[in-house]
């Protein structure tokens, strides 16, 4: 039988809870032979994740008559915004570049993460040659369920931030939480606070508490892909912090747990969030230039979403059942792949 390589290896992150580890297993399930070798024997296909230096063997690969399938992501920008230093800036770039040379020269076919991911690519360095189309990021949804013993709260209303890592120019994303959380509290009634789940080096954690000393934040730190659920579970709405984002798996899997989304309307987010699944408001801004965004329009719909999340919470799970079903992400991978 024909297999199927992913590339390149996903090491230490590309567990079964990554996208690559989640979607080798799916495909594992329907009885497709997954390897991490461009060069294996019976290797029909290779999907490569964003980029890879190794352009000598996705070329021995696609001459040997693999089709060569890429999963593109955003491109990397902040650094062009921010001071973030050179080592970063030029990591950046290469990487950017790296990216677009497979996207232009080695490509057969071309996964945008979303319609957003693909205007952009198409916008900086025109339409690609390759076939084209747009598959957004999968969430197991028996993993990521909206029922557990874990609840919000009742005297506090809980603002939820998840991400990677907030550093390299990504921290904007959580001084804009904390400004909404001082919003919120404005506004009187029940209070708000902000739980943060991610690395945040300590000195951007010493700035955000030097600059807003009265905030209620919780810094739960970098948590185990197994824990999100519970977490999800027990806050009332999360806050998607990053800016001019692909596809963000933190709201995907939000959403499969039944957690209402807000956001800024940058980036996917006004595709994957909509109806009663939560709010996507205007940034009020130039987001490419990280002008000061609207945060009273946001914090008046968060307001919204906490005071009726007996209609968003299944609003939230209903998206993630219509759209980011791991099997029928995988379903067409596999359309594409073989």
């Amino acid at each position: 039988m024909n297999a199927v390589c992913i590339y390149p290896p996903q090491r230490g992150s590309g567990g079964p809870a990554s996208f690559s580890g989640r979607l080798a297993a799916a495909l594992a399930q329907l009885g497709v032979t997954v390897v991490d070798d461009p060069l294996a024997p019976h290797c029909a296909a290779v999907l490569v994740i964003g980029g890879s230096k190794r352009f000598d063997l996705l070329w021995r690969a696609k001459s040997r008559g693999a089709r060569i399938v890429q999963r593109l992501d955003g491109m990397n920008w902040l650094h062009r915004r921010l001071h973030t230093g050179l080592r970063h800036y030029l990591r950046s770039e290469i990487n950017n570049w790296i990216l677009a040379v497979i996207r232009s020269r080695l490509a057969d076919c071309i996964i945008y993460q979303s319609r957003f991911s693909q205007d952009w690519w198409e916008r900086v360095y025109g339409p690609a040659r390759a076939k084209t189309g747009v598959i957004y990021n999968g969430v197991d949804l028996n993993a990521f369920l909206p029922h557990g013993p874990e609840t919000p709260p009742q005297d506090v209303y809980r603002l939820l931030l998840v991400e990677g890592r907030l550093a390299g120019g990504h921290d904007a994303g959580l001084r804009n939480a904390v400004e909404l959380l001082e919003t919120l509290n404005k506004n009187g009634g029940r209070p708000w606070e902000l739980v943060v789940a991610g690395d945040v080096p300590p000195a951007v954690r010493q700035s955000v508490e030097n600059g807003h000393p009265g905030p209620r934040i919780t810094w739960a730190g970098v948590i185990k892909r197994g824990e999100i659920p519970a977490l999800d579970r027990s806050a009332h709405v999360l806050f998607s912090g990053d800016l001019n984002a692909a596809c963000p798996n933190a709201v995907i899997e939000a959403l499969a747990c039944g957690l209402p989304v807000a956001a800024y309307a940058t980036g996917a987010l006004p595709e994957m969030v909509s109806g009663d699944a939560g709010c996507v408001m205007p940034y009020g801004g130039d987001v490419w230039k990280l002008e000061k965004p609207a945060v009273k329009p946001l914090a008046a719909a968060v307001m919204q979403i906490a005071s009726e999340q007996e209609k968003y919470r299944p609003g939230a799970r209903g998206r993630a059942e219509n759209q980011f079903n791991i099997q029928l992400i995988v379903q067409k991978y596999l359309g594409v792949l073989i």
